[in-house]
């Protein structure tokens, strides 16, 4: 039965699963985190650090979350995937700062180091590499929807093996601890790879 109306109502079920997933990635848009972190004499080598650190509590968080079995650990799923975007936007913030570069972070960079592994369609109107530069747009309101409705839609997709998970109780929450450490350690690596480089801010795009 429930299988069924799940079919019957699939792309609305779908829309709603990717307007769900925006709304949760609009926040991402607002006031950059700040770090307490200072400009490091080895940054790559303190932001690996401070990666593998916040990936072991990502893995922690996500797979704590993931323990509720069944139908329950579908609830879940959103709150473990904003938990782990916390940490991971405090991620680059942290390492934006060991690289020196906090006071040029934007919403758009953190954005962009999130989700360009995982959806890198939906970020690619956000940075322009061009060698070692990297132009960064600011997003007008319009720009920000459409980036966060391609995000929602990439996170949509992976949803159901998310929920899976939930149906085997400890050997899931493994599964997606292990998945959050993967996710962390490659939103570390893009932030290196941006901050590496020269960075230029564009204006704000006009609507």
């Amino acid at each position: 039965m429930t299988t069924q109306a799940k079919t019957s109502t699939g792309p609305a079920r779908d829309e709603a699963d990717v307007s769900v997933f925006a709304r949760a990635i609009l926040p991402l848009f607002g006031k950059v985190p700040t770090s307490s972190l200072r400009k490091s004499r080895k940054p790559q080598e303190d932001a690996r650090h401070q990666a593998n650190s916040t990936a072991a509590k990502a893995a922690l968080a996500a797979g704590a979350l993931a323990l509720p079995p069944g139908a329950l650990g579908w609830l879940t799923i959103l709150p473990e995937m904003v938990g782990v975007w916390q940490m991971q936007r405090q991620l680059v913030a942290d390492i934006a700062a060991l690289y020196g570069k906090q006071k040029q972070l934007t919403p758009e960079q953190v954005v962009y180091c999130l989700f360009q592994h995982s959806a890198g369609q939906g970020v690619r109107d956000l940075v322009v590499r061009v060698g070692q530069r990297t132009l960064v747009r600011r997003a007008s309101p319009r720009l920000v929807g459409m980036i966060s409705r391609r995000i929602g839609a990439s996170l949509a997709r992976r949803t159901l093996g998310r929920g899976a998970a939930r149906w085997l109780p400890v050997v899931g929450a493994v599964g997606v601890g292990a998945y959050a450490y993967y996710d962390t350690a490659r939103v570390a690596a893009t932030a290196i790879d941006l901050f590496e480089g020269v960075i230029e801010v564009e204006a704000t795009e006009a609507d």
